[in-house]
């Protein structure tokens, strides 16, 4: 029976002798460096065409652990970056670029091309304020259609192109594009984010932040809507609001308790059903994750919320 990752994974997490383990590591860093720099950067066909690590993962495992972009083959960056910019702009791409990163100008050449410099400039220099003047000369004066947040402590930029987010990592400089996947790290990018759907899409939910601890989003179900609710199963299956209180409710609350730290319903002194949701950073919830979570608010909001409100 041959030796296998599994084997490898075991005998690592098992073995007490830190030198065998740091041997065993530059083992697997030689044969890192020799797959990227000699065997697919020498064959450009099948660097562009076939990398040999899935999607050009080991670009991203350098990006966070802080090497610059000397340190990457240079070859199958530019392919990646080339893949990135083709998918923003609708066009056909081998593969789609969902959780990659990009280095900060090199997002802003792709995303911002003809101020990708000034920007560069301004973010490096952490003037903020004036990149800020360029993103909102482009939405009013030149008719590009994109939203974006600055977090509360001026960490992370995040944008929502279409459906697709990405997140500026301005202290790292560099950033991720097509957010999907990748779990949510940090409790001001879940804040951020919140902040930027909650503006497009609910804007009158609370929220708020407990720091280094969780954020708390509240909505509710208006007493009138429960008054009208019917007290036994609906058999009239046109009355929206009595399907989904008696059929899908139930079913919402369980996908959000997947993602949600805690989840607390009671009745307020209006007689209004409240529902506090608990999120953090420490639940691993992914960005696909939360976009769940912001579509059941979505339902609540606009079925009950501003109908009855």
């Amino acid at each position: 029976m041959p030796l296998t990752p599994e084997h490898i994974e075991q005998f690592f997490y098992s073995e007490s002798d830190s030198k065998t383990k740091n041997e065993l590591l530059e083992l697997l860093n030689e044969r890192i460096k020799k797959l990227c720099f000699e065997e697919c950067e020498r064959d450009r066909i099948l660097c562009t065409l076939s990398p040999m690590c899935s999607k050009r993962f080991l670009l991203k495992l350098r990006m966070l652990n802080g090497l610059t972009i000397e340190d990457q083959p240079k070859f199958c960056y530019s392919v990646h970056k080339n893949i990135i910019q083709r998918d923003f702009r609708n066009k056909t791409v081998i593969y789609k670029p969902f959780d990659s990163y990009l280095y900060l100008i090199d997002f802003l050449d792709v995303f911002f091309h003809g101020d990708y410099r000034k920007l560069n400039k301004f973010l490096s220099k952490g003037d903020i304020t004036a990149a800020i003047e360029i993103f909102e000369d482009r939405i009013n004066n030149r008719d590009e259609e994109f939203q974006y947040l600055l977090t509360m402590d001026k960490n992370y930029l995040i944008f929502r192109f279409d459906e697709k987010l990405h997140v500026g990592f301005l202290k790292e400089k560099i950033a991720l594009c097509n957010a999907n996947r990748d779990k949510i790290t940090d409790l001001e990018i879940l804040k951020g984010l919140t902040d930027l759907f909650s503006s497009l899409f609910f804007p009158e939910i609370e929220r708020r932040l407990i720091p280094n601890d969780y954020l708390e989003i509240v909505t509710y179900i208006p007493k009138d809507v429960l008054n009208k609710t019917s007290q036994k199963p609906p058999e009239d299956e046109n009355n929206k609001n009595d399907q989904y209180l008696w059929n899908t409710f139930s079913n919402d609350l369980d996908a959000l308790s997947q993602f949600c730290k805690e989840i607390n319903l009671y009745m307020d002194k209006k007689d209004n059903l409240k529902i506090k949701l608990h999120l953090d950073e420490k639940s691993d919830i992914r960005y696909r994750d939360l976009r769940l979570v912001f579509n059941i608010i979505f339902r609540l909001y606009n079925d009950f919320y501003i109908i009855w409100v």
